[in-house]
Formats: C-alpha cells, structure tokens, sequence
C-alpha cells in the first residue's frame, strides 16, 4: 500500500496567520491522514499551481479578502484554465454577503463556508468538507446547497 494512499492534500489561502494557526490546529485534532499547505494571497496560489510539476491538493480552501489579489479575483483565473476545472474548491471566508456568495458561487467554487465562530464548529465544518469533498467532483451544484452550515 502507497503511503500516500487515504492522504488528503489541503490547501488554505488565507492571510491571516492567526486563522491559518487555527485551521492547522482543527485538521490536526480529526484523526485524518492529511497533508496540509499554507499559501497568503491568490498570486502565490496561482504562481505554485502553474508550475507544471505542482501536486494539486484534493481540496483548496480560499479566503476571499486577500491583498495583492482577492480570493474571487483568484478563484475566476483558477477556474478559466481548464487543468483546474475539477478541483474542488472551498470558499473560506468572515464575509457573509449575499453578493460574495453569488458571485462565488456563479464563478465555480463548489461550497462556500463562513468561517466558524469556534473551534468545535470549526473541526466540525472541517470533518464534513474533507469526508464529502469527492462529491464536488461530479455533484450538481445548486445555490441553496452551495452555502455550508453548521
């Protein structure tokens, strides 16, 4: 059996670090086999994925308030380049605006997660995604299944 074999790649664009520390923190106490990345604004995103020997992650959890170039502004260039058209993407965001979620939502990403108030809520919200995530691949989305509560 590969090592890699049941590994889940995750990937979390998000430049705040207090919030990557606790993310890191919720995928640590699942029991799942994960490999998780960091990455701080969609241009570094885009710039590792591009490269032609990157690994891409089973599930990438984009924050939409970054500098240098929003998540939505990321997730539209991820998404007009066809090696990217299956892989799942999360949105990971404070904002609970009804524009943002649309906008999302119309632009490809496959779930969109208002970042929990807590930490159990979090591991919670974390532990659904990485178990449903292989349905993003083939579900048919739909705007009032789009938006994740917990």
């Amino acid at each position: 059996m590969n090592e890699n074999d049941n590994l889940i790649r995750v990937i979390l664009v998000d430049d705040d670090k207090e919030d990557c520390l606790i993310f890191e923190e919720a995928i640590k106490g699942l029991n799942m086999r994960t490999n998780l990345s960091f990455f701080h604004d969609g241009i570094q995103i885009l710039e590792y994925l591009n490269k032609p020997d990157s690994v891409l992650p089973d599930i990438l959890f984009l924050d939409i308030n970054m500098p240098l170039m929003s998540g939505i502004e990321c997730l539209k260039e991820l998404r007009a380049n066809p090696r990217f058209s299956n892989l799942p993407i999360a949105i990971y965001s404070t904002s609970s605006s009804e524009s943002d979620i649309e906008e999302t939502f119309v632009s490809g990403a496959n779930v969109y997660i208002n970042k929990p108030s807590s930490f159990d809520k979090l591991q919670k919200v974390l532990k659904d995604i990485l178990k449903m995530q292989y349905q993003f691949h083939n579900s048919n989305l739909n705007i009032s299944t789009f938006l994740y509560s917990c």
